[in-house]
């Protein structure tokens, strides 16, 4: 298991309250966010300087 796949599987358990990608990593980071099946339960908040906060809500949004 790759290194964002762990933090997401952490976030998703409650190891971690959220994550945080920079600029640079987004692409990677994404490609892999949107292949899990929990995908709609996680949420992005960006930041200035295209920095984004992930978090893991128990509702999915829409």
């Amino acid at each position: 298991m790759n290194t964002y796949e762990q933090q997401l599987e952490n976030l998703r358990a409650g190891k971690l309250t959220s994550i945080t990608i920079e600029k640079e990593d987004f692409l990677t980071f994404r490609d892999v966010l949107v292949q899990r099946a929990d995908f709609k339960h996680i949420r992005g908040t960006a930041k200035q300087g295209g920095i984004v906060i992930y978090t893991y809500d128990l509702d999915a949004r829409s």
